[in-house]
């Protein structure tokens, strides 16, 4: 069983920063895709960026690019989402998941095997 702890949310205004944080337990962590998604009240889950932690390639959504970085530590078992210039849109609960033995293409929602609970973001203009 793998296990992901997301954290990191909080209550911010437009233009400011958080780093949200997903630490993985359990399963290849060299060999997965994890993912961040988020869901605001009333809309679908989207993803948001991913990363293939063994080649460390790097994917977002449009409307992050160039404002959202996303990294990892395999020596901690962790990645990172860097949110800057934080817009009132952003605000959501983000997930983030595991595609062991990354068998899907990166950020693909179906792909992702294991889910943290949500970390929550809001942001207030």
């Amino acid at each position: 069983e793998v296990q992901l702890q997301a954290s990191g949310g909080g209550l911010v205004q437009a233009g400011d920063s958080l780093r949200l944080s997903c630490v993985v337990s359990g399963g290849s962590f060299e060999d997965s895709n994890i993912g961040w998604f988020r869901q605001a009240p009333g809309k679908e889950r989207e993803g948001v960026s991913c990363i293939k932690i063994r080649s460390g390639r790097t994917y977002y959504t449009d409307s992050v690019k160039g404002r959202f970085t996303i990294s990892s530590d395999n020596a901690k078992n962790s990645v990172w989402l860097q949110m800057n210039s934080l817009k009132p849109e952003d605000a959501a609960t983000y997930y983030c998941a595991v595609d062991v033995g990354s068998t899907f293409p990166c950020l693909t929602e179906i792909g992702m095997d294991w889910w943290g609970k949500g970390t929550q973001v809001t942001v207030s203009s």
